[in-house]
C-alpha cells in the first residue's frame, strides 16, 4: 500500500507543522510582500494557519519579521485579518 505525503510548513503564529495547502502564504520578492493565494509566486514565502489566533500570535512574536528578517508592512496584517475574517 502506497500512501502519497503531502508536503507540510510551519506556521508562524502556532508554530505547528501543518499541510501546506491549509496554510496562507506571505511572499517576499524584491522588497515586496503580497499574499500568496494560489502558492505559486516566486520569492521567499512564510506561512500562517487560517484562524485570527494564528495572526495574532505571529504578530506578537513577531513570527513574519523573523522569517523573512525584515519589517513587515502593516497592511499585509491588515489584509491576512480581512482575509482571515471573512
Amino acid at each position: 500500500m502506497i500512501t502519497k505525503k503531502f508536503p507540510t510548513r510551519k506556521c508562524t503564529g502556532c508554530k505547528e507543522m501543518k499541510c501546506k495547502k491549509k496554510l496562507i502564504r506571505i511572499v517576499k520578492k524584491d522588497g515586496e510582500f503580497k499574499i500568496d493565494f494560489t502558492s505559486k509566486l516566486d520569492g521567499r514565502g512564510a506561512y500562517i494557519c487560517d484562524d485570527i489566533n494564528c495572526l495574532k500570535l505571529s504578530l506578537k512574536t513577531r513570527g513574519f519579521e523573523r522569517s523573512f528578517k525584515c519589517k513587515i508592512p502593516k497592511d499585509i496584517y491588515e489584509s491576512l485579518e480581512l482575509k482571515i475574517l471573512s
